[in-house]
C-alpha cells in the first residue's frame, strides 16, 4: 500500500472517530461539520477499494488448466474448491430464500440499502453493533476480504459500501446474484452453491428443493454455528426462520409454512474432494514456475483461464500410473509380511519418470504411489543412492579414456585405501572367480570388483565430471572411489535425464515439461520449444559403445526379465541398481524414442526391503509394464534401432532361446515328409 495513502487513511480514520466523540459532547456544533468530514473520509478511502478493472476481471474469473500434449486436462489451478454454475442452473428456491432473508429490497437499491444502513450506523454510534449489509455489500466482502477487511469498524463498512456501489455499476442484478452464490463459503472446503449442494445433499444446485435451499441459505448467517452436520437443531431452527421470511415476502405460500417447518433435516453429507487429475505431482511441480511466469506477464493463474500445454503423453502417463499402483500394491504385501511384531507399519514409495531422449520432452511423471497420501515428489525431490545404476558413468568415462569393452581385469578381492586411512573393500554376492573379466561383462553382470578397479584407473573426478555433464546437475557428488557403486544420493529426474543423454548419442537435453502457454481462447502467449543446440556431454562413438554394452544387461544380464517376462524384443538397453541391504531398488531402460526409470524404497532410509527389493524385482516391473504396452499399442516404434548394430546371437543360441519356434518347425517338417 502507498505510504502516503496509508497516512491519509489513518488521519481520516482518526478524524472520523474524533468526530463521533464531538457529536456526543457538542451535537449542534459537530453537526455543522459532519457532511464535509464524511465526504472527505469517503474520498480518502476510495483508493483503498478495488478498481473497476479488478471487478470486471473477477466477473469473468476462470481457473487455468494444465493439459497433456493431446489436450487431455491434467489439473486445474483453482483458487478454491468451487464449480461455477450460471444462475439458470441454480434452483429458484435458493434465490428466493437468499433475497427474502438477506436483502428483500435487493431489486430496489443500487448496492446500499440506506434505510438499513442508517439504522445500523445509529445502533453502532450508541454502542450496539448491528449488520446492515446488502447482498452486494456481502459480495464485496467475499470477493475482496483483504482490501475491505473483516473487522467490525466504520472504516470496513465504508469500504464495503464504496465497493458495493462499484459492483452495481459493473454487474447486473442477475450477475450479482450468480457471483454471490458461486463465491460464498459453506464449510468442508465447499465454496459456492454447487459444491454446497453436492456436499450436503448429494445433488446439483438446480435440483435443490425449498427445504434444502432454506437450510443452505440459513447457514450464511454463521456457517459454523448453523452447521447442519454438527448442529442440526440450530440449523433446523434457522431453516424455519428462512422459510418464514420467504412466506413473509411472498416467496412461499403461507399455508405450506407450518407443514414444511415440521419436517426434519435430511442430509446426504459427503465431503467433496478436489479431483487430483492424472499427473498431480507435475501440477504441483509446475505451479510455482507458472505463478512466476504469469506474474511477469501480468496474468493470474486462478482467474485468467490460461491453457498450459505440457509435453506429457496422456496414454503413457496413464500406463505409468497403473504400473506404479499395481506393483506397489504387490510389494506392500511383502513389506507388511516381513514386519516384526510391534513394529510400526512402513509404507513403500516409488517414483517413475519417462522422457523422449531426442528432445528432453517428459512423457510421464509419477511422483508417489498416491498423491492424496504422499505429496513429496520421489522424482524431483527425493535424493537416494542410485546403486549400480550409476556404474555406466564409470564405464563411459573409461571408454572416453581409450579403454575397450573387451579389455579385462581380474575378478579378485579389492581393497582401496582412502586419504583418511579407511580401506574400502567392495564385494559381490558370489566370491571372486580369479578369472579375467571383460569390461562388458563387468557392467552386464554388475560386478562390483571390476567396477572398483576400473574406478581406480579412471579416477573419481572424471566419473563425477561425466555424470554431471550427462544430467546429474543438482545433487552434489562425493568424488571418492565408492562413488563408482552409486553412494552419492541423486534424484530419479537426474538419472533418467543422464540416461537420456546416453540414448541420444551423448548429447544432453534438459528435461522439458511445458510446450506452450495459451490464453483462454487458445491464442498462443509463449512457446517453449526444446533447445535444438544440445550440449555434447560424451563423444557419440563412446556413447554408442556404452549403449551396446548396456544392451547386454537386458539380453543376458540383470535386466533379462525384460526379454523373458515382458517379451520385449525391441532394441533396448538399461541397468538395474540395488543399494546396500536392499534399501532402494532402481531400474532405468533406454529405447531410441523413450527412456524410463523407476525407484522403490521406504521414506525412512533405515528401513530395508527383503530380497524382493532388488532393482530387478522391485523397480523393473514398472518400467517393463509401460514399455510392453507402449510397444504393443505402437506408441513406440518396435523397429527403431540405436545407431550401432545389435549383436546377432549364434544360430544355436537362437534355437535355444525360442523353443516354441523349434517345436513348430519340427511339426512343419514332419508334415512335409508325409506330403512327399
Amino acid at each position: 500500500m502507498n505510504p502516503a495513502l496509508q497516512r491519509a487513511a489513518t488521519f481520516a480514520t482518526a478524524a472520523f472517530h474524533r468526530l463521533i466523540s464531538l457529536v456526543k459532547r457538542y451535537p449542534v456544533r459537530a453537526a455543522l461539520l459532519l457532511p464535509a468530514l464524511m465526504v472527505l473520509y469517503v474520498l480518502v478511502l476510495i483508493p483503498f477499494t478495488p478498481g473497476i478493472g479488478d471487478l470486471r476481471k473477477a466477473k469473468s474469473e476462470v481457473p487455468s488448466v494444465l493439459l497433456a500434449s493431446d489436450g487431455t486436462v491434467l489439473a486445474e489451478y483453482k483458487r478454491i474448491n468451487r464449480q461455477w454454475v450460471t444462475l439458470d442452473k441454480i434452483s429458484p428456491h435458493v434465490v428466493n430464500a437468499l433475497i427474502s432473508t438477506e436483502d428483500h429490497r435487493f431489486y430496489q437499491h443500487h448496492g446500499i440499502d440506506f434505510r438499513r444502513t442508517a439504522g445500523a450506523v445509529l445502533s453502532t454510534l450508541t454502542g450496539e453493533l448491528q449488520g446492515g449489509s446488502t447482498i452486494t455489500q456481502q459480495l464485496a466482502r467475499n470477493l475482496y476480504p483483504e482490501e475491505i477487511g473483516r473487522a467490525t469498524t466504520i472504516t470496513r463498512k465504508v469500504k464495503e459500501a464504496i465497493t458495493a456501489l462499484k459492483i452495481e455499476a459493473v454487474y447486473s442484478k442477475p450477475e450479482i446474484l450468480e457471483t454471490y452464490l458461486n463465491t460464498v463459503p459453506f464449510l468442508y472446503n465447499a465454496f459456492g452453491i454447487e459444491m454446497a449442494a453436492q456436499t450436503y445433499f448429494d445433488k446439483s444446485a438446480d435440483k435443490l428443493d425449498v427445504l434444502e435451499s432454506a437450510t443452505l441459505i440459513g447457514m450464511l448467517k454463521g456457517t459454523s454455528y448453523y452447521n447442519p452436520v454438527l448442529n442440526p437443531a440450530r440449523a433446523r431452527q434457522r431453516r424455519n426462520l428462512v422459510l418464514a421470511q420467504m412466506a413473509k415476502h411472498g416467496k412461499l405460500e403461507p399455508a405450506r409454512l407450518e407443514a414444511l417447518a415440521k419436517r426434519p433435516l435430511r442430509l446426504d453429507f459427503e465431503r467433496q474432494v478436489e479431483p487430483l487429475g492424472m499427473a498431480p505431482h507435475v501440477a504441483q511441480h509446475l505451479r510455482k514456475w507458472l505463478i512466476a511466469w504469469a506474474d511477469s506477464k501480468g496474468y493470474d493463474i486462478h482467474a485468467d483461464g490460461l491453457r498450459v500445454r505440457t509435453t506429457l503423453d496422456a496414454q503413457i502417463q496413464k500406463l505409468a500410473n497403473q504400473a506404479v499402483a499395481r506393483q506397489m500394491a504387490q510389494l506392500q504385501k511383502l513389506a507388511d509380511g516381513q514386519r516384526r511384531a510391534g513394529q510400526e507399519r512402513a509404507v513403500l514409495q516409488a517414483g517413475f519418470l519417462a522422457m523422449d531422449p531426442r528432445n528432453g520432452a517428459v512423457r510421464a511423471w509419477v511422483g508417489s504411489r498416491d498423491f492424496a497420501q504422499e505429496q513429496f515428489d520421489h522424482v524431483s525431490q527425493a535424493r537416494r543412492q542410485p546403486g549400480s545404476t550409476f556404474k555406466p558413468f564409470v564405464y563411459g568415462a573409461a571408454f572416453m579414456q581409450g579403454l575397450s569393452p573387451f579389455d579385462t581385469f581380474i575378478d579378485q578381492p579389492v581393497a582401496i585405501a582412502s586419504q583418511g586411512g579407511d580401506v574400502w573393500t567392495p564385494s559381490d554376492d558370489a566370491p571372486p572367480s580369479g578369472l579375467p573379466t571383460s569390461l562388458r561383462d563387468g557392467l552386464v553382470y554388475s560386478k562390483n570388483t571390476i567396477t572398483a578397479q576400473l574406478m581406480q584407473q579412471v579416477g573419481p573426478a572424471r566419473v563425477g565430471q561425466l555424470a554431471q555433464a550427462m544430467g546429474v546437475r543438482q545433487s552434489k557428488l562425493d568424488l571418492v572411489p565408492s562413488l563408482a557403486l552409486g553412494t552419492s544420493p541423486v534424484t530419479l529426474l537426474e538419472m533418467v535425464t543422464a540416461y537420456g543423454t546416453i540414448a541420444n548419442g551423448g548429447h544432453y537435453r534438459a528435461p522439458v515439461l511445458v510446450a506452450r502457454v495459451e490464453d483462454r481462447n487458445g491464442q498462443l502467449l509463449e512457446a517453449f520449444e526444446p533447445v535444438m543446440e544440445s550440449e555434447l556431454a560424451m563423444p557419440r562413438a563412446h556413447a554408442l559403445t556404452l549403449v551396446d554394452v548396456m544392451r547386454g544387461v537386458i539380453d543376458q544380464g540383470t535386466g533379462v526379465a525384460i526379454r523373458q517376462r515382458y517379451g520385449i524384443q525391441a532394441d533396448v538397453a538399461g541397468k538395474t541398481g540395488t543399494t546396500q541391504d536392499n534399501t532402494d531398488g532402481w531400474f532405468i531402460m533406454m529405447h531410441p524414442q523413450l527412456v524410463a526409470g523407476a525407484r522403490v524404497g521406504f521414506n525412512d532410509n533405515s528401513r530395508t526391503m527383503g530380497s524382493w527389493g532388488q532393482g530387478a524385482r522391485s523397480a523393473l516391473p514398472m518400467v517393463g509394464d509401460v514399455f510392453q504396452q507402449a510397444l504393443r499399442n505402437r506408441w513406440l516404434d518396435q523397429n527403431a534401432e540405436f545407431d550401432i548394430p545389435r549383436p546377432q546371437p549364434a544360430p544355436e543360441q537362437q534355437r535355444r532361446s525360442d523353443p516354441l519356434a523349434e517345436i513348430v518347425n519340427g511339426l512343419f517338417g514332419r508334415i512335409l515328409k508325409q506330403l512327399q
